[in-house]
């Protein structure tokens, strides 16, 4: 029987984070939409002010999940939240239950944090995905939609500011 382990990603995890953002790329059949370094992971999540945080889950010893992580918040509902960016699980590893294990111990986290939800978005054609957090007991919020400003239209509206920045 696999020996499986979950825990905190530190700084000598970056070239494993990456690794697993990488396969989820290639696994969503879009690799060429990961343009990010190990030098940005170990920079954003592992410096001196960490974007994000993540978890791994290991297979006897060797990454095989991962479930990385932000802080966010609620105004409407004056509370702390978590927002899971990206959750993977190699191909090899998914009889293992190692997403719902991911997904568990991220809202076991959560709470210890005080924070009274989770949030995740998934493709609208990732179908295994969706039925995946249905039976993990996340549901589809339908009254909300994402909206993505990047490149040249956030440096458009960047721009535009008259000076209120940090």
């Amino acid at each position: 029987m696999a020996e499986i382990s979950v825990r905190l990603a530190g700084k000598a995890d970056a070239q494993a984070v990456y690794g697993l953002v990488v396969e989820l790329g290639r696994a969503r059949g879009m690799p060429e939409k990961v343009v990010s370094s190990v030098a940005d992971i170990e920079r954003d999540g592992f410096g001196d002010d960490p974007a994000f945080e993540a978890l791994i889950a290991e297979v006897d010893g060797k990454p095989a999940g991962l479930c990385l992580f932000f802080g966010s918040y609620s105004t409407w509902r004056g509370r702390r939240g978590i927002y899971v960016q990206d959750l993977v699980v190699l191909e090899s590893a998914r009889s293992l239950g190692l997403g719902r294990r991911l997904l568990a111990e991220v809202a076991a986290l959560a709470k210890a944090r005080g924070a009274a939800y989770l949030r995740l978005s998934v493709d609208d054609d990732n179908l295994g995905a969706q039925r995946f957090y249905q039976r993990t007991g996340l549901r589809h919020s339908t009254p909300e939609q994402i909206y993505v400003l990047e490149d040249d239209a956030l440096d458009a509206l960047a721009e535009s500011a008259k000076g209120a920045s940090a």
